[in-house]
């Protein structure tokens, strides 16, 4: 291979993993719409639905459960979700991991219970 064919074909790599790395960075989260996740609290489980609507980082939505129905906010940072509601008795809190149509994490209520859980996109 002559020189020139070797920087040709370097030059060409380069441009194609950069064309490559940039549409991976351009796949943005987006996890608006209907969820059912399954909530483990030390024994206690339930099946809650929640509906989100994202707007950039910011994350609103609403709760159906076991303890009725709530507004929730909160933020969506990369792969990283955190959001919350109120219900009679205190905040209850859920922070995790986002992969494409599933999350998973850790949530809290109202200090008085604490649990893992996992989503799926409706």
């Amino acid at each position: 291979m002559t020189r020139a064919a070797t920087v040709s074909f370097g030059l060409a790599l380069c441009v194609c993993l950069a064309a490559s790395t940039a549409s991976r960075a351009d796949e943005k989260i987006n996890i608006s719409g209907n969820w059912t996740f399954e909530v483990d609290l030390g024994g206690n489980s339930g099946s809650p639905m929640f509906t989100f609507k994202q707007e950039g980082e910011k994350l609103t939505g609403t709760y159906k459960g076991q303890f009725g129905e709530a507004k929730l906010t909160g933020k969506v940072k990369g792969k990283e979700i955190e959001f919350s509601f109120d219900i009679e008795g205190g905040k209850v809190t859920y922070t995790g991991t986002i992969e494409k149509d599933t999350m998973k994490g850790k949530c809290t209520y109202a200090d008085q219970a604490s649990g893992t859980w996992t989503g799926k996109k409706s």
